[in-house]
């Protein structure tokens, strides 16, 4: 007898961050009939979603249009957890997974403590049946754990059936990837119940997603779907960036290369743009996460092969800084260096396992003095980011040595060199001329994400480096 699907009336999301505000914002945009609520038990986080002058916690183009139009009416944001467990019909679980720091598995293996505590909550709060959905990136089989301790806790009469929902957003493009998402992946248990929770899950996407869209697998295919899609993603670009590396030797164009390689239409053009390196909170945490998978279930070749994604990534960065060392005449002590950007991309104010963190890192190591400046991520976020990697050193000693500033022009006056860490549009915009005349001589100018006119800048008068182009200073 097949299980009747249940009509979502009311969604619950455990995490108001990066991915459970934006999708639960466009849920409750799409699906006026569905009320909403984003509970988080961080205040500050709340009351920054609920800030009469939109001054939202996190910077995504777009968002803050979407949760202009439904904030109040059947989009809520609330430190009430209990509450909101308590009245919805489905909830998904959207809590931070960060790669582990100590314990068995550290620097490789989620931590997955914010997702059971969210899960131990759920069953200590429900007293009715919930569709409970991982939403954040995990190990495969999490849902299973999920459901282990859900039926451990539950009260009688009350079940649970658990689907896992990954989420592919890309950082600066997430609301248009919410608005018409190339897919969306639904895992559920292959029983009546799971199929049921399947069909109800996939009924609240159908309000704006086309039904070929929406595909429905099994538990743990949708678990590993979404680590493996980063990984390949990821792939691209350290593959890339290790051509960077030949195209700086031989004399060769890495742009070229790429555009020659992508016309292929079994390749494609998307993900082949060398770069400083990749960032943002998933590529290097899901490759980390696979290896790990990898090496737990007998698998040294796999683990191998993964692994070496994240160590070209690491090798990019660290060559890019000898790089700006060896072209300063072999030293950088007590030379100012303008970064331009510290957000891992453009269009995202997020700045988790940025390149320019490790840059500003290097370059402090080697004792030089370092200008900052990004368009969007706070001040106070810099500091955090630096004061972690540089472990040893207080703020007050970094702060001898870095300057955030409040704009380009500012960041690039007195310096040495420029580093352009980050794509920012306005990077390309800048009046070059300027920043010239504002800058010790000879000036140079190091491109980590080949953004700017070298040619240009070279008839002004600067000594121009663009990663992945084999010219001479």
């Amino acid at each position: 007898m097949s299980t009747p699907v249940v009509t979502v009336k009311k969604i619950c999301c455990i995490g108001a961050g990066y991915v459970g505000g934006p999708t639960c914002a466009v849920i409750a945009l799409k699906c006026p009939h569905i009320t909403v609520t984003i509970v988080d038990l961080n205040e500050a986080r709340i009351a920054a979603w609920n800030s009469p002058n939109f001054e939202l916690p996190i910077y995504e183009p777009g968002l803050e249009e979407v949760v202009r139009q439904a904030r109040g009416k059947n989009l809520f944001f609330s430190t009430h957890v209990d509450q909101a467990i308590q009245e919805a019909d489905l909830i998904f679980v959207s809590v931070n997974t960060p790669t582990k720091k100590a314990g068995i598995g550290a620097g490789f293996a989620a931590d997955l403590n914010y997702v059971e505590l969210a899960t131990r909550q759920i069953a200590r709060v429900a007293t009715s049946s919930k569709i409970v959905v991982e939403k954040s990136t995990v190990p495969c089989r999490t849902a299973e754990s999920m459901r282990t301790i859900l039926e451990a806790n539950s009260k009688p009469g009350v079940r649970f059936d658990i689907l896992s929902n990954p989420e592919f957003l890309a950082e600066g493009t997430a609301i248009e990837d919410l608005f018409a998402p190339d897919r969306v992946l639904i895992g559920s248990l292959q029983s009546n119940e799971g199929l049921a929770a399947c069909k109800a899950l996939a009924n609240v996407y159908g309000n704006w997603v086309p039904k070929e869209r929406v595909l429905t697998v099994g538990l743990w295919s949708s678990e590993l779907s979404k680590l493996a899609a980063n990984a390949m993603l990821a792939q691209r670009i350290s593959s890339v960036n290790a051509l960077s590396a030949i195209c700086e030797a031989t004399g060769a164009n890495i742009d070229e290369v790429a555009h020659a390689v992508g016309y292929d239409s079994r390749v494609g053009p998307k993900f082949l743009r060398a770069s400083v390196g990749f960032g943002g909170s998933c590529f290097q945490k899901d490759i980390l996460n696979l290896v790990y998978l990898s090496e737990s279930l007998h698998l040294p070749e796999v683990a191998a092969y993964w692994r070496q994604v994240v160590d070209m990534n690491e090798y990019q960065k660290a060559r890019f800084s000898r790089t700006v060392v060896d072209t300063l005449f072999n030293t950088i002590t007590g030379k100012r260096l303008a970064v331009l950007g510290f957000a891992f991309k453009a269009d995202t104010g997020d700045t988790r396992e940025s390149a320019s963190i490790t840059l500003i890192r290097n370059f402090i190591n080697e004792r030089a003095l370092v200008n900052v400046y990004d368009p969007k991520v706070e001040e106070n976020q810099i500091w955090l980011d630096l004061q972690e990697a540089l472990p040893s050193q207080t703020k007050e000693s970094i702060q001898k040595s870095v300057k955030i500033l409040p704009s380009a022009l500012e960041a690039c006056k007195g310096a040495e060199a420029v580093i352009i860490a980050t794509e920012w549009k306005e990077f390309k915009e800048i009046d070059w001329q300027k920043v010239y005349d504002g800058m010790n001589k000879p000036a140079f100018v190091f491109d980590g994400r080949m953004i700017v006119d070298a040619d240009k800048l070279r008839q002004i008068g600067f000594k121009v480096k663009t990663i992945g182009r084999g010219e001479r200073v």
